[in-house]
């Protein structure tokens, strides 16, 4: 793509698989140096050398809870001293819980909120002073096209992920001056562990067949197939790129063309 990310410093979130980790490798492929942060730190060392191996980028892997303040602060900081920089932000977290109005509790509100909307907030918030110390950068929140159509069975992904847009949308206006672009990509249907999760709980719901859920959900798409990881990262690495320099306070959706709304 020749995305001009030499030099640069990115940290990808919640990157030890899916599209977390399919961002992180598309971005060191460029050139970029890249901290990884997931809960987890065995697979999360795996995934960073097998992004060392495939790209020869360097790779930090970091083991921290996005949904904690104290592990934003600290892989931040972290990310900052050991790669001299920061440049790119990508924000990302494991889906909230799937569920109906009526199964889901005041505590899995609140630890929604923490996961999906207060992470990206307090990312945003520890990032920002970095990127204007180098002259700019890049945030691109990873979201869903739960933020502009709702998926049924999914009361709190419906309910933040616009949030996330919304306050991503704000906050392109108040860092346009600083050169910080701040964008959402919005991934439809892919294929990633998040996504056979929820068709296995819709499938149990409905009383279906697993192949069947998958298949309806397939037929949503007009290309006839779900996006894998790779394709959600081609847009991610657009977005954090000098080719994307006069692109901010919008959401890509990236789904094949399931969203069926023209805005």
């Amino acid at each position: 793509m020749h995305a001009g990310l030499t030099g640069k410093a990115a940290l990808v979130c919640a990157a030890s698989r899916g599209l977390g980790k399919a961002a992180a490798r598309g971005l060191a492929a460029e050139g970029a140096s890249v901290a990884i942060c997931a809960r987890s730190q065995e697979p999360l060392e795996a995934a960073a050398e097998e992004i060392r191996a495939e790209t020869g980028a360097v790779v930090l892997a970091l083991v921290a809870d996005v949904s904690r303040q104290a592990d934003v602060v600290r892989v931040v900081d972290e990310t900052v001293r050991r790669l001299g920089r920061l440049d790119i932000l990508v924000t990302n977290s494991g889906g909230p819980k799937a569920g109906l109005f009526g199964a889901i509790s005041d505590a899995d509100w609140r630890d929604a909120v923490d996961l999906v909307l207060l992470s990206a907030v307090r990312l945003c918030s520890e990032a920002v002073p970095h990127m204007r110390r180098v002259g700019g950068g890049r945030i691109v929140h990873i979201t869903s096209v739960s933020a502009k159509q709702p998926i049924p069975g999914l009361m709190l992904s419906n309910a933040l992920r616009p949030a996330v847009t919304g306050f991503a949308k704000t906050l392109a206006a108040e860092l346009a001056r600083d050169n910080i672009l701040v964008n959402c990509v919005a991934p439809g249907y892919t294929r990633t562990e998040r996504v056979v999760a929820l068709a296995q709980a819709a499938a149990a719901r409905e009383g279906a067949a697993l192949d069947t859920i998958q298949a309806r959900n397939i037929q949503e798409i007009p290309l006839g197939r779900m996006a894998e990881p790779e394709d959600i990262a081609d847009a991610i690495v657009f977005l954090a790129s000098e080719r994307s320099r006069s692109i901010t306070g919008t959401t890509l959706a990236v789904d094949g063309g399931y969203l069926r709304g023209l805005l």
